[in-house]
């Protein structure tokens, strides 16, 4: 099948967009949960919606204890628009499309804030092509991060049970924390790097308290490497949640197309420059 077509296929039913709208409404829900929803559905018509999703990587799932939960993974979707978008027109649809959203929100009642974090964690999950021994040395080594991780490296390799520090090209402080697991892949076992992540770029972000970022590697067939990133421990911190929610899909993306091609995708230069433009 043509590259992205999964993905077409998984959005031309309505019903599994309303699947996805769902998710992205209030994410991690259950089964049964979802089942609600969809009142004139069967479970198993739910379930069958949901593999179609997950076989086109739109949705993730995610054990809580003896709970199983489902994520809306926005990564495909991205790389889709990637695929039309050139680097060029990239800063200017970005633009409209926040104008829009934010001339929808002026004529909506704002949400409180609780609402809008209905989950303390974020879920992705992306294929690289590549091995996992390269996606692991591109998520723990320098001289990879800062081609495609908002140019930020690391002070020093990273060690488990050590703390760390990631700054920028201008030296100043980006995100620190302590490495709590950093096992490489090997054959027949996933790779994991778990992190404490505390802000530090931003004053606002770095008044709140720590969160964790666990990435896990593992091969999903010849040359090809699965990445699950979650992003939790966001209970006590709304700000970074609503920061990294979008931010984790353009690294993510960056790295897959930096493994695959040899280039990072292009900064998208989203200021306010760029809004006048659009509104001139």
């Amino acid at each position: 099948m043509e590259q992205g077509g999964e993905i077409f296929r998984a959005l031309a039913d309505s019903t599994r967009r309303a699947v996805l709208d769902s998710l992205f409404s209030r994410d991690a829900q259950t089964l049964n949960e979802l089942c609600d929803q969809f009142p004139e559905m069967t479970r198993f018509g739910v379930m069958k919606h949901l593999s179609v999703l997950t076989e086109a990587n739109l949705v993730i799932t995610a054990r809580q204890g003896r709970t199983k939960r489902h994520y809306l993974n926005p990564v495909p979707i991205e790389q889709v628009a990637n695929r039309w978008i050139s680097k060029y027109a990239a800063r200017f649809t970005s633009a409209l499309v926040a104008l829009d959203d934010q001339v929808r929100a002026d004529q909506q009642p704002e949400e409180p804030r609780e609402g809008r974090m209905s989950l303390t964690a974020h879920v992705y999950q992306i294929y690289i092509a590549a091995t996992p021994e390269q996606v692991w040395a591109a998520i723990t080594e320098s001289e990879w991060t800062r081609r495609y991780f908002h140019t930020t490296s690391f002070v020093g390799p990273p060690q488990q049970g050590k703390p760390y520090l990631t700054v920028g090209v201008d030296g100043r402080p980006a995100i620190d924390g302590i490495i709590e697991e950093m096992q490489r892949p090997a054959a027949g076992r996933p790779g994991r790097f778990v992190q404490t992540w505390h802000t530090r770029y931003d004053p606002e972000l770095e008044g709140e308290p720590p969160s964790r970022v666990e990435w896990t590697i593992e091969s999903a067939g010849e040359g090809l490497t699965r990445v699950r990133l979650v992003h939790g421990n966001l209970e006590q911190s709304p700000l970074t949640w609503q920061n990294v929610k979008d931010g984790w899909v353009w690294i993510l993306n960056s790295m897959k197309t930096l493994l695959e091609t040899g280039h990072p995708l292009p900064r998208v230069r989203d200021d306010e420059s760029v809004a006048e433009a659009v509104s001139s």
